[in-house]
């Protein structure tokens, strides 16, 4: 018995060429979320370790002085009033191991973090202070007021203080 070899034996260059674009047309419209996911998901990493870190900062703050000080409710922030930034080593000398194991290094852009902390007048309104220059490591200012913004902009500043978040993402 012979078989008739006129049947067709695999896919025509139309049937490929549509396929393709019906791939490209989904590419194009997933692509774009999956990034802007990928940056939130940077993004509230690191509000989560400012967060965690800022608690160990309480805790630490509460047995230096018995109390809090920080933490007084205000509208304007100053990176001034804060001193100059400490290095990372010394927020693991006053932090790990009795408040945490370990001391976010980087935020999610994988950029430093900006640690302030006023070790030698910790009764003052301000005390502790951690930012992240956010995706572009450009500073906006260095003076904030309490607000939100956009979470779709990653490039402003996220900015936790004295117990409260300054500047953070927040659909308003």
């Amino acid at each position: 018995m012979r078989r008739e070899t006129r049947g067709q034996k695999g896919f025509t260059l139309i049937e490929l060429l549509i396929v393709i674009a019906i791939i490209g047309l989904l590419a194009a419209m997933l692509i774009p979320n999956l990034l802007d996911a990928m940056q939130k998901a940077k993004q509230k990493r690191t509000m989560a370790d400012m967060r965690i870190t800022g608690t160990a900062l309480f805790s630490w703050l509460t047995d230096e002085v018995g109390a809090a000080a920080a933490g007084q409710g205000t509208s304007n922030v100053a990176l001034a009033s804060y001193g100059s930034p400490k290095t990372l080593a010394v927020m693991e000398s006053l932090l790990v191991p009795t408040y945490l194991q370990v001391v976010s290094p980087k935020d999610g852009w994988k950029f430093p973090y900006e640690y302030y902390l006023k070790t030698e007048d910790v009764h003052s309104r301000q005390v502790m202070l951690i930012r992240s220059l956010g995706r572009n490591m450009q500073s906006e200012s260095n003076d904030y007021s309490v607000t939100s913004f956009d979470p779709t902009d990653y490039d402003q500043d996220i900015v936790w203080a004295d117990g409260f978040m300054v500047r953070w993402p927040q659909k308003g």
